[in-house]
């Protein structure tokens, strides 16, 4: 019997990968002198009369490192199973990733995959958050996934689900199980439960993914039986080529237990009459400081319409816009909005953080913001107001009290302003799930832009 082969390490199959990139000139060279020989062995005394092949093979070592390479980067995936914590969107980054992929060295593969094993309880949560925020508003909604809200909904609709109809919804319903399955400790979903789901439709029946087995109709004598697991979910297809999954009470019980694990018990989310007992005063629940991450920042800037030198045409001068940010913590927005050729001037009330933006340069007054008398006189309003209740709508109101006629506010803010409370309008984008998980909250947010109309427009 031959021997178990031993699982090999992300230190082996790296060691692997620098001994086969290291040898693959010499295997070229090998494969030209092998078909040289081939050849010859079709010749008398080198007495060449045509090709011993249709064309003669031509093998570029370059192409070989390219294939070695991402090989090699799909061996480490495979290794460490990061299919299954990886959320969907992160598979998919990497399957685009890996078509031009940096070069393998261990360095690289920690800095890529680390912490989906240091972190793979956050990687599976946000993973989660993220299918079923694509799903339907009240999985946004961090008040409505608190345990015992019966706020979630108890099916969804995907929309082109078949062949027929493109695999739009097919797509959905597999990053739907294969999250659940990640959360269960399940395997991920295959092609034989899929089978099983169009054998099901095509009797006209419900597809529930219970365990059960499904057994095709007879063909050239033969039946085939396709295996599910227990998804807790039911597919009922339409003729529209639209499909409804029903979730089981357990299924739903699973998808509200999750979603309140990563968004968390927080303050900043918090429904008012939920907090009213909580200690603190209302300057203290101002006091919140949640700083905004980089990609974040980027985001709100380019929602804004405040671009970088580099998007504006040579020799052009990017206009030095006047920009307030009401409760600027440490200067992290005004970083961006001065490397971006901004005049920004920021308002803080916490002494210690308005003296490290000052230590950066910025120009920024230590005090309450809804305490400042409104001065009309910036082109933009970037803000990251504390999320606690509804405490945001006072920061919001009083900001675009600051700005020009024309002028425009973006701020960032808990979803549950957009999706629940809908006191504020203006044009919404969500944000990525976990897009503020570095600091230290998951509550699901956006970005709200709201333009201040121009005087004309009142004419």
């Amino acid at each position: 019997m031959n021997a178990l082969a031993r699982q090999s390490t992300v230190t082996d199959l790296i060691e692997e990968y620098d001994q086969k990139r290291a040898a693959i000139d010499a295997e070229v060279r090998s494969f030209e002198a092998a078909y040289t020989r081939l050849e010859m062995a079709a010749c008398i005394q080198g007495k060449f009369v045509g090709p011993v092949s249709q064309h003669r093979p031509y093998v570029n070592a370059d192409s070989l490192k390219r294939n070695l390479c991402k090989s090699g980067w799909k061996a480490i995936y495979d290794r460490l199973q990061i299919d299954r914590i990886a959320s969907a969107r992160d598979r998919k980054l990497f399957d685009q990733t890996v078509e031009n992929p940096p070069d393998l060295t261990f360095d690289n593969a920690k800095a890529t995959f680390g912490d989906y094993l240091e972190r793979p309880r956050h990687h599976i949560l946000r993973g989660l958050a993220e299918v079923f925020a694509d799903l339907d508003p009240a999985y946004k909604s961090h008040s409505k996934v608190k345990i015992g809200v019966k706020g979630l909904p108890k099916r969804v609709i995907l929309s082109s689900f078949g062949s027929y109809f493109g695999t739009y919804g097919r797509d959905k319903l597999r990053d739907i199980i294969n999250a659940l399955a990640a959360y269960r400790g399940q395997p991920l979903m295959d092609h034989a439960e899929f089978s099983a789901i169009e054998v099901a439709h095509r009797a006209g029946d419900d597809a529930v993914l219970d365990g059960r087995a499904y057994t095709s109709q007879p063909r050239y004598g033969k039946t085939d039986e396709y295996h599910t697991f227990d998804r807790g979910l039911t597919i009922r297809k339409y003729g529209n080529g639209n499909a409804h999954v029903f979730f089981a009470p357990a299924t739903l019980l699973d998808i509200n237990r999750a979603l309140a694990e990563f968004y968390g018990e927080v303050l900043p989310d918090a429904e008012e009459e939920d907090t009213q007992k909580r200690p603190g005063t209302e300057i203290a629940k101002d006091l919140q400081f949640y700083w905004s991450p980089s990609a974040v920042i980027d985001k709100a800037l380019d929602q804004a319409g405040i671009y970088r030198p580099s998007d504006y045409s040579r020799g052009s001068t990017p206009p030095a816009h006047r920009v307030l940010e009401p409760s600027c913590g440490d200067g992290r927005i005004l970083d961006a909005l001065t490397a971006r050729g901004c005049r920004p001037f920021g308002i803080e009330v916490h002494p210690g953080r308005a003296a490290e933006a000052r230590a950066k340069g910025h120009n920024v007054l230590t005090a309450n913001f809804l305490e400042c008398p409104a001065k009309p006189e910036f082109d933009f309003v970037v803000m990251n107001p504390p999320f606690y209740g509804r405490h945001y709508l006072k920061h919001v109101r009083h900001a675009m009290s600051f700005l020009k006629p024309g002028g425009t506010l973006v701020s960032i803010l808990p979803a549950t302003a957009w999706y629940d409370h809908g006191e504020i309008k203006g044009d919404w984008q969500d944000l990525p799930a976990g897009s503020f998980s570095e600091a230290g909250t998951n509550v699901p947010t956006g970005i709200l832009k709201i333009r201040k109309p121009a005087e004309k427009d009142h004419v």
